[in-house]
């Protein structure tokens, strides 16, 4: 069953803010990594590439927590639990959205290097719990 995200905690996924994606290690452990967001209804989006750390845990094991806390309200938070789902069918047109969100740029001109990373994956993480202040 899906959860709803509240329409405070939808303006900040809307806006630039950081959250931290935590994934389930092979060896049970956590990895945290902060990414870029964006929201497709009360879906989240996040963007990583093929082989990285993060994609090779989701699709071992999809169990995803997302924690956002806004930098002017640290005591402010939301953790949003829930399944993750993986596709590289739009994945260079989410990181340019993404880039453009946070940096005003396209993600080639603000990340040169890019040219050489592995093909974009989009992560879609629907929502099952929401537990926080937002």
């Amino acid at each position: 069953m899906s959860a709803v995200l509240s329409d405070d905690l939808k303006a900040l996924l809307d806006g630039p803010v950081f959250v931290i994606v935590g994934t389930v290690q092979p060896d049970g452990s956590p990895q945290l990594s902060p990414v870029w967001v964006a929201r497709d209804g009360d879906d989240i989006l996040i963007s990583t590439t093929v082989g990285r750390r993060k994609e090779r845990n989701l699709r071992r094991d999809p169990r995803v927590s997302v924690l956002l806390q806004p930098f002017d309200a640290p005591y402010t938070y939301a953790e949003i639990r829930g399944t993750a789902t993986l596709t590289t069918e739009g994945g260079a047109e989410l990181i340019d959205e993404l880039s453009l969100k946070y940096t005003g740029k396209k993600y080639a001109e603000f990340n040169p290097d890019s040219k050489n990373d592995a093909q974009r994956v989009v992560v879609r993480i629907t929502p099952s719990k929401v537990v926080g202040r937002l």
